[in-house]
């Protein structure tokens, strides 16, 4: 439903936005900054320091100084992306590095950093990450805008110890938890819940068989290697897919992908992953069909048109040889 323009107090309003924009474009530079690897995991004892390094390449016109600063992080919902909760304890406070970093446009650096585990801490899993940003923490006032940005390295700690580790899946469906289709792609959905106290990065296959329960297709459960955090469900998306399907959309593009990559009748998709140290299996199934209607209605079409001018051809030909045989009498 359209909203009507709401007068000068709308007006006012979009004026007052498009200032804003302008001139957080104007104060603030494009931050180009690269950071790798992307994902730092590591495992330590309570009371031992970690040393690692994380590569920047400052990608601006310029020299630039990157300021760092440090926030744990939990769950976001089912999507897996983090939620950055601050640094008042744990991990985030364990983290030692550099408090700024200049780089000249186009250098490179390494920048190394250190984690002290506490003797008391509890073991599992700690998830924080570590921010490199063009203004300095702390540096605005209460009240002002915040102009700049940051980028993130995640830090994936587990303290060793004696770590109870449990979960399963929740459900195991297709998208819109569909049963009926007309050609691939086809996206299926997990939702793994990890109760125990470590990150579990699930691995394994889903396994689809056709109608005479051969295998069509066999794809990675979970190809990225994303991971659950503990006490969080994770909903994990894999496609089935083929290079012969096409991209586009409409009638004939369905047809095309229907002839080259055939699937019809009724499909079972079987999920099987195992998680956790002690290697815990899981496992589920989804049926549904597959029905390509759009390369069925062009054949159908197709037969009716040879079926019709096949008749008129027949018709012309009967009456050819009769005209023939009465000429001969």
């Amino acid at each position: 439903m359209s909203v009507p323009f709401q007068g000068t107090y709308s007006m006012r309003n979009l004026i007052y936005i498009i200032l804003i924009v302008v001139l957080v474009g104007i104060a603030s530079p494009v931050f180009a900054l690269t950071v790798s690897p992307a994902r730092v995991e590591m495992t330590g004892d309570p009371g031992t320091t970690l040393q690692g390094e994380i590569g920047l390449l400052n990608e601006q016109e310029g020299t630039r100084v990157f300021f760092t600063s440090f926030e744990n992080f939990e769950p976001n919902g089912d999507s897996g992306a983090p939620h950055f909760i601050g640094a008042k304890d744990d991990l985030a406070i364990w983290i030692k590095t550099e408090s700024k970093v200049v780089l000249e446009s186009g250098k490179r650096k390494n920048v190394p950093f250190s984690i002290t585990i506490p003797k008391n801490a509890e073991p599992g899993g700690h998830f924080a990450a570590i921010f490199f940003g063009s203004q300095e923490p702390g540096a605005h006032g209460s009240g002002q805008i915040s102009v700049g940005g940051k980028i993130g390295v995640l830090v994936l700690l587990r303290v060793s110890g004696e770590v109870s580790e449990g979960g399963g899946l929740l459900e195991f469906v297709t998208k819109e938890k569909k049963r009926f289709f007309s050609t691939l792609p086809i996206t299926f959905f997990y939702r793994f819940n990890n109760t125990g106290g470590n990150r579990v990065v699930p691995s394994g296959e889903i396994k689809i068989k056709n109608t005479a329960r051969m295998t069509s297709a066999t794809l990675l459960a979970n190809k990225n290697e994303g991971s659950a955090l503990p006490g969080s469900a994770r909903k994990f998306e894999v496609v089935w897919t083929s290079p012969e399907v096409s991209s586009e959309d409409g009638f004939w593009s369905a047809v095309k992908t229907q002839w080259s990559e055939f699937h019809f009748g009724w499909y079972t998709a079987q999920l099987n992953i195992a998680y956790g140290v002690a290697n815990q299996t899981a496992n589920d199934s989804y049926n549904f069909f597959v029905i390509p209607w759009e390369l069925f209605s062009f054949i159908f079409i197709l037969l009716v048109i040879v079926g019709f001018l096949g008749r008129i051809g027949l018709k012309k030909y009967n009456r050819w040889i009769i005209a023939r045989a009465q000429q001969q009498k």
